[in-house]
């Protein structure tokens, strides 16, 4: 994995603030407490990352642990008074999107795509998981975690349906993809706010490998929903085909069929 000595010029260029820390128990957890307390210092688009989290959390209250050294693991705060309610379910689909993008620039000759709502996927292998929480206090305050497995062995990797840029015979360019995933996080969540969720449904579709497969749907109750996922709606919610009756799903655990 290439680690810049200097930092991370190139993303720093994109955040106002970025801070780099040698080990926390999560970067969200951190995040949402530091911009609670000093909120003028945290302005949008504010950053930390670290190389050793201990204590991660993932969708659904899931911990979230890997070895020192061999994951990403970066919180960005967003400043969403801008962005109408009703849009707000982007917000993690923009950033499933804006990290399948900076992943794939750097895998170009591999399938990297996203799974609904913000899990990327390389060869079907889950590379990354994002994390989207809102700040107590301020409902216009959401703070986006990834974890990006970087330099994880495949002995290391939790599941098998897991993997990394090692395990793939990839280095990652930690500074690059930092600055490509701000980016395309920034201009989109802006795109958002001007334009709604229609500015970027295309561009999360065209990169959704959910859309068009055959899925099973783990809802929060228990329940389990079979069918096809056929498209995304106007609020980024995925919407499942099951003998010819439609049913949207706005949280759940996704398992593409084979």
């Amino acid at each position: 994995m290439s680690v810049p000595s200097e930092g991370y010029p190139l993303a720093a260029a994109v955040s106002p603030r970025l801070q780099v820390i040698d080990t926390v128990d999560s970067t969200n957890t951190k995040l949402l407490r530091d911009a609670e307390g000093d909120a003028q210092g945290h302005p949008h688009l504010s950053v930390l990352l670290t190389r050793d989290q201990r204590a991660g959390r993932g969708r659904l209250d899931r911990t979230w642990t890997t070895p020192a050294g061999s994951a990403l693991a970066v919180s960005v705060l967003l400043r969403v008074s801008a962005v109408a309610t009703a849009d707000r379910g982007w917000i993690p689909l923009i950033a499933g999107a804006a990290m399948t993008r900076a992943i794939a620039a750097q895998l170009p000759r591999l399938h990297v795509t996203l799974k609904w709502p913000n899990d990327v996927l390389v060869e079907g292998l889950k590379i990354c998981g994002i994390l989207a929480e809102v700040l107590p206090s301020d409902p216009h305050v959401v703070v986006v975690g990834a974890g990006v497995n970087t330099s994880m062995a495949v002995s290391d990797l939790p599941v098998t349906t897991a993997t990394s840029f090692a395990a793939l015979g990839h280095s990652a360019d930690e500074d690059r993809l930092l600055a490509d995933y701000l980016t395309y996080l920034r201009d989109d969540i802006a795109a958002l706010a001007v334009h709604g969720g229609a500015a970027v449904a295309p561009k999360i579709a065209a990169l959704c490998a959910t859309i068009g497969a055959d899925v099973s749907a783990h809802l929060p109750d228990g329940a389990v929903l079979e069918g096809r996922a056929v498209r995304l709606d106007d609020e980024g919610r995925l919407v499942v085909a099951s003998d010819g009756v439609e049913s949207v799903v706005s949280a759940a655990d996704i398992v593409h069929l084979r």
